[in-house]
């Protein structure tokens, strides 16, 4: 029995993509390192239903150089009109994989974000419902 396990492509649980130029000048690297990884949502304008999400993979899928494999885990940014829907819509769509919270104002392109918690009960809510 061996003492040492190899990882040739592990997960990424936290990348940033971005979109257009900046997404296809590191995509490939990310690509060659990573099978799979949990894409933040905080473009302009954000990444908040799972119809701007599957806009969002796409894009990513397009932009993959030829050849290579990547999968991109999705995720919604939570603002305070996500509604439950969208969080069931979320998890039906089989590719959204989690939802981000950013605290309006506290980082990068974080303005749209969360202003009172108690505006997102609702959503997390059904994020408990729908697992």
């Amino acid at each position: 029995m061996t003492d040492t396990i190899t990882i040739i492509r592990p997960d990424d649980w936290h990348l940033h993509l971005r979109d257009g130029g900046a997404m296809k000048s590191v995509l490939p690297d990310t690509a060659k390192r990573f099978m799979r990884a949990i894409v933040m949502p905080n473009l302009k304008p954000p990444v908040t239903g799972v119809e701007a999400a599957g806009a969002y993979r796409q894009r990513i899928l397009a932009a993959l150089p030829r050849g290579m494999t990547f999968e991109p885990l999705m995720t919604l940014y939570l603002t305070d009109n996500t509604g439950p829907d969208e969080i069931r819509l979320a998890k039906e769509s089989g590719f959204v994989h989690a939802v981000k919270y950013y605290p309006a104002g506290a980082t990068t392109n974080s303005d749209s974000g969360v202003t009172d918690m108690h505006k997102a009960y609702p959503a997390i809510a059904a994020m408990e419902e729908h697992g």
